[in-house]
């Protein structure tokens, strides 16, 4: 297909799901501050804005949802069906996460666009919204500056990419010479730096395997969207082999959690004793939770080092909500 051929096709996939999508969802989607967009099996669709609650945003009809679901799928060269239920993908109009369920396993079609983000949240911003301390931001700040490695902690929905964002944007702001080689599964966080190369995993190129090949991209800084399985070894080693300085997300419900989740994914890779390497590699843990509508940096955890009984930490505290 020429260029001009598939320019052709792409507009008019993309007129026709702006269609389906209708002005309403249109409009969302083109606003900065949204950043999630669920549609339920009862048809209401709830959105998430940044730094505010959830709220319920308006209905969709069914089959509106089905053929809005059947034209992304068709356009992908995926199937939608009872016996393949669950679609995973980036939205071909602005390349938003995609997740879309249908009957048997919903009791009416449902989806999740997860936006990529437009308007960044910076520290500054968190700490004048109530959501960190001060000092919190300043521990936060340092290991940045001093090129510390950060591991962002947080349950599903807590707002762990939104605050991975805010980091970078400092990193850019403080360390604006330095190269950064960002890894994901989905694109979702935000790099202006004038040096970076951005990496998504693929089915025939997981994140193990990026992760190695990052080590040969000359790299002053390497950031993961979010660690899963045996990759947190790599990553280990990858932070712990001349690339201090590095950011990654992983799903744990407290600082402490974080570094117990680690060494299960490590143990994916290897059965060694892996708490050293945890110890020396990952210095400072955020933990951010969702509280009273509302999400909170829960915790900042320094990792000082494993004593062989355990690891020796230093807390700034919760914050005062």
């Amino acid at each position: 297909m020429s260029n001009t051929a598939h320019n052709e096709y792409q507009r008019r996939i993309n007129e026709k799901l702006a269609r389906e999508l209708g002005p309403a969802l249109c409009g969302l989607l083109e606003d900065p501050a949204v950043i999630e967009i669920m549609l339920n099996p009862n048809g209401e669709l709830w959105v998430e804005r940044l730094g505010q609650p959830m709220q319920l945003s308006g209905h969709m009809a069914t089959s509106t949802a089905e053929s809005l679901m059947n034209t992304i799928a068709a356009t992908l060269k995926e199937e939608l069906t009872a016996r393949n239920p669950i679609l995973e993908c980036e939205l071909p109009l602005d390349g938003s996460r995609f997740e879309a369920l249908i009957p048997p396993i919903v009791e009416g079609p449902t989806f999740t666009i997860r936006k990529k983000a437009i308007m960044v949240f910076t520290l500054e911003n968190y700490v004048a919204e109530g959501t960190m301390t001060a000092a919190q931001r300043a521990t936060i700040e340092a290991a940045v500056r001093n090129r510390k490695n950060v591991l962002i902690v947080g349950g599903t929905g807590s707002g762990k990419t939104t605050l991975t964002n805010a980091v970078i944007n400092y990193i850019v702001n403080v360390c604006p010479d330095d190269r950064l080689v960002i890894l994901e599964d989905t694109r979702e966080l935000q790099c202006t730096a004038k040096n970076a190369v951005l990496m998504r995993s693929v089915d025939q190129a997981d994140m193990t395997r990026l992760l190695k090949a990052t080590m040969r991209l000359r790299p002053d800084r390497i950031l993961v969207g979010e660690v899963r399985d045996g990759a947190a070894h790599a990553l280990l080693k990858a932070w712990n082999t001349g690339h201090p300085g590095g950011v990654a997300t992983l799903h744990a419900n407290s600082a402490a959690a974080g570094l117990i989740r680690m060494e299960q994914l490590v143990a994916e890779a290897t059965h060694a004793p892996m708490q050293s390497l945890i110890a020396e590699a990952v210095d400072l843990i955020v933990s951010i939770e969702k509280h009273a509508g509302s999400r909170r940096i829960k915790e900042v955890l320094q990792v000082k080092g494993h004593d062989g009984k355990g690891y020796a930490t230093q807390s700034t505290g919760e914050t005062d909500v």
